[in-house]
């Protein structure tokens, strides 16, 4: 592995550079990023995933959406369709993405749209919505830390504590798709995916290695089991697999949290581990098949959850929480930017 790496390090040092020109023409304003009236705040990273945007997304819409008019903005990734399109209830993965699919399936009362062109997804959502819905007043922009045609109001740059984008190098070598001094245009940076105790002295380590700008406030979270299982039809506590061997398969970038999880739990189980976001082909469903009794995450149930009535199937639901008795502190800093904007 080492030998590979040090065999595509000089690939990253050309895409590295690659990089670095498109963000100092954005910069220096040759290329131009959009500003916009209403709030419009980012999640994203510098790596290539696993660093839980999508807990994140869905802590925001759970205190924002009870006195705003709330819309997530997605690109939908590797959906089979391309251009604008809301998400609703009925949409196919196929259609909109699993990651969309998820928001809208758990606030159905908010509005999830898909558009690979961020500034035409914005525009979209800023007109009357279908129905009768009102337009938009803050936009939740996933994934869109490298999309810098858009001007977001506020950046939430997210970094693993087990892989933190510090300790990595450029694609194809590494993981990040930008260099690591990009993390300067974050407003918030959030360690995800913590141990359970986090000492002061980790924290303070962590921090020096981030070396935050002034400007930039630094938080800890990490990811927060549900005590039950679920499908479309049910929930059972989390014991009902005690006694029972499963077969857990995920398509997710670090399935190791999860599994960890799970083994700490005492459960026993088998384990089939995909790639990011794969696309279940016909062959691989038929094996799955076998498995009377299958546990995966939420956004590959999105994929799987037609998978057949011989096959018991749920996910366990997962949320980001703040450490450090700072969640009133975070809420607070992003309550402030959204009236800010108004």
């Amino acid at each position: 592995m080492k030998f590979l790496r040090k065999f595509l390090f000089p690939f990253s040092l050309l895409y590295g550079g690659i990089t670095t020109l498109r963000n100092l023409l954005y910069n220096i304003g040759w290329l131009k990023s959009k500003a916009y009236s209403l709030p419009i705040i980012c999640v994203g990273n510098l790596s290539t995933g696993g660093t839980g945007k999508s807990p994140m997304i869905e802590f925001l819409v759970s205190f924002l959406k009870d006195n705003h008019s709330i819309a997530v903005l997605s690109r939908g990734y590797k959906r089979k369709t391309s251009g604008y399109r809301e998400v609703s209830l009925i949409s196919s993965v196929e259609e909109v993405g699993d990651e969309p699919l998820q928001f809208k399936t758990n606030f159905p009362e908010i509005t999830v749209a898909v558009c690979e062109d961020r500034q035409t997804g914005i525009e979209k959502l800023q007109t009357r919505m279908p129905n009768g819905q009102k337009s938009a007043d803050v936009i939740l922009l996933d994934d869109a830390f490298q999309h810098r045609k858009v001007k977001a109001s506020l950046n939430i740059l997210l970094t693993s504590f087990d892989d933190l984008y510090v300790n990595d190098c450029m694609l194809p070598a590494g993981n990040l798709r930008e260099p690591k001094f990009c993390a300067k245009r974050a407003d918030i940076i959030v360690v995800t995916k913590c141990h359970e105790n986090l000492d002061i002295s980790t924290i303070e380590t962590i921090k020096r290695k981030l070396k935050p700008k002034p400007n930039q406030k630094i938080y800890f979270s990490k990811i927060g089991y549900s005590s039950e299982i679920k499908n479309e039809i049910e929930s059972k506590p989390l014991e009902y697999l005690k006694k029972k061997t499963f077969l857990l398969v995920t398509g997710i970038a670090n399935p190791k949290p999860l599994v960890s999880f799970l083994k700490e739990k005492g459960l026993n189980f088998e384990e089939k581990l995909f790639p990011d976001h794969h696309n279940f082909t016909t062959s691989e469903i038929e094996k799955l098949k076998k498995h009377p009794l299958i546990l995966t995450t939420e956004k590959d149930f999105m994929r799987l959850k037609s998978i057949g009535s011989s096959v018991e199937i749920y996910y366990l639901p997962i949320k980001t929480i703040v450490l450090n008795g700072a969640e009133t502190d975070f809420k607070q800093r992003i309550a402030r930017e959204v009236q800010l904007k108004k």
